[in-house]
Order: structure tokens, then C-alpha cells, then sequence
């Protein structure tokens, strides 16, 4: 099975190499041995778009040479490019570019295409796993409940991965009215408070008026966040005190970028988000959100 890095690369360099094949999720999931939902949602994940969407502005793009350059009339260009019909290119083309191919004949208008995406160097943790991010998202007010810890700081990140699973395993199902079940949220908080790392190990919660003995209620207030991305192979139970120092440190390398616009909040609070339904069997991915702010 292929590592992270290496599935995603190989999955843009086989699209890239064969754009006028007939490549689609269904294909690339039997050449890599996953189910066709599994793909979708780790490209997805990955790249902020669903692999369909990204094939399709791919062949467009591509399509665009013969359009301007030869003298092919579009139905054949249309299925030259993977479309079955000239009409449902026309359409495609028109909602990509916001004109159709004939009118891009005729007044050679420029327009903007999608360029092909790239791994980098920097989202390699190591040669296991893939860290995407940041990008800048607006997260509106929620409620969480869950069980409340105070950890000292020099030993959270041992500590956070079994208080994690023990709430999963355990404690999880004792409180009523959740919000998206499958979704694990870790929220931290006064990180750098003497007495300890406040830490919940918790669900969303539709309100707090029944919280059950011994869990505690929090809210996350409505923030703009630097929102990261990892992709690991392995369970989420296997996150150790390796991966979680080369997470901490790829966020601490953005936190002092002096190039970027923002200043990251994380000092004072910040959660990672589980969705436990994404996993495959062989890739595990979590969201990390901070607050930030713009800088002065």
C-alpha cells in the first residue's frame, strides 16, 4: 500500500500524463486498491476540491490549445477530451471559463485556468505523512461536552492520544443530544497556564442543559482560524509523540513566518477535529484549528 505522499503524487502525475484518458475515481481507486468513496474523500481532504471537479478543469484546460490553435470542430474536440456529447462539453466549458468555446474562437478573449496541483516539500512530515495548510476559515459558535483535564504541558503530548481514546472507547456515549457522533473534538485551552494544559476530550453538542455528571460543557466562539490538514497512515489511536512534535512544530514554523498576514491565537486556545468515518483501514486525517488575528 502506498504511503500518503506518494498515492497523491502518483495520482496527479497519472491525471497529468494521461489527460485525455478515460481516468476517473473509479479507475484510480482499482489501480490503488481502495473503494471509490474512500478516494474521493481523501482527495478531497487533501485538496479542497472533489477529484471529478479537478479531471474536468484538467481536461478543459487542456482542450483549450485545440480550440484556439486548430481548426477541429468541438464535438470532435469533445470527445477527444473525455465528453460524451458536444453539448455537455459546451456546458462544462461555459461554466469553467464563462463562455463558450465558439465565442473564445471568436473574440480570443483570455481567461484563467485551473494549473495543475503539486506536492511540496513542506507538506511532507516525513516520509509516512502529509501536512496541508494553512488555509483561513471562518468557524461559527459551537457547544462541546465532554471530560475536562488538566495536564501538565511537558508531558500533553503523551498524554492527550490516551485520554482521547479512553473518552471514545468509554465515556462518549453517556451524553445525549450530539451533533455529528462520529466527530471527535479535542479542545485545549491556557496552554501556556502554569498549573497545567486544560484539555476536553469531547463531542459537539446541541446545547448544554443535559450535561451528565462528572462532563463538562465549553464553547468555542465564533473565530476566524488557520485551519491544517494531516494525512497519516496509520489508526488514530497510533498518533505518538513523534507525529504529534512534527505537527506542533510544522504550526510553530507558519506561527513565526514573519511573511504571513495573520498572527496564530494558539497559544490560547485551539482543537483538533476527528471525523472518524473517514477512515479507511489505511489513512487517518485530522483538522487542527487556532484562532488568529491580522497583524498590525
Amino acid at each position: 500500500m502506498l504511503k500518503p505522499y506518494e498515492l497523491l503524487e502518483n495520482i496527479l502525475q497519472k491525471k497529468e500524463k494521461g489527460i485525455n484518458d478515460n481516468i476517473n475515481a473509479s479507475v484510480l481507486s482499482k489501480k490503488y486498491g481502495f473503494s471509490e468513496g474512500h478516494l474521493r474523500r481523501l482527495f478531497s481532504f487533501a485538496f479542497k476540491q472533489s477529484i471529478a471537479s479537478y479531471i474536468r478543469s484538467r481536461r478543459l484546460a487542456a482542450s483549450l490549445n485545440d480550440i484556439l490553435e486548430r481548426d477541429f470542430n468541438i464535438l470532435d474536440i469533445a470527445l477527444e477530451y473525455g465528453f460524451e456529447y458536444e453539448q455537455s462539453y459546451i456546458r462544462a466549458f461555459k461554466h469553467e471559463f464563462g463562455l463558450t468555446p465558439g465565442d473564445l474562437r471568436k473574440t480570443g478573449q483570455i481567461i484563467k485556468i485551473k494549473p495543475p496541483l503539486h506536492l511540496f516539500d513542506e507538506n511532507k512530515l516525513d516520509d509516512d505523512n502529509v501536512f496541508f495548510g494553512p488555509d483561513i476559515v471562518m468557524v461559527p459558535s459551537f457547544f462541546i461536552i465532554g471530560k475536562h483535564h488538566r495536564i501538565p504541558l511537558e508531558h500533553s503530548i503523551d498524554i492527550v492520544p490516551q485520554i482521547g481514546r479512553q473518552f471514545w472507547e468509554n465515556e462518549r456515549e453517556q451524553i445525549k443530544g450530539v451533533v455529528n457522533p462520529h466527530i471527535y473534538i479535542g479542545l485545549a485551552r491556557n496552554i501556556n497556564n502554569e498549573e497545567g494544559l486544560e484539555y476536553i476530550t469531547s463531542v459537539q453538542a446541541k446545547n448544554m442543559k443535559n450535561i451528565p455528571n462528572g462532563f463538562y460543557g465549553d464553547t468555542f466562539e465564533t473565530s476566524i482560524c488557520a485551519k491544517f490538514r494531516y494525512i497519516g497512515q496509520h489508526h488514530y489511536y497510533d498518533i505518538n509523540k513523534n507525529l504529534a512534535s512534527m505537527m506542533d512544530n510544522a504550526i510553530i514554523n507558519f506561527a513565526q513566518n514573519k511573511n504571513t498576514k495573520y498572527e496564530l491565537l494558539n497559544d490560547k486556545i485551539h482543537f483538533e477535529r476527528i471525523d472518524t468515518c473517514r477512515y479507511d483501514g489505511t489513512y487517518c486525517q485530522i483538522e487542527w484549528y487556532a484562532p488568529v488575528s491580522e497583524k498590525q
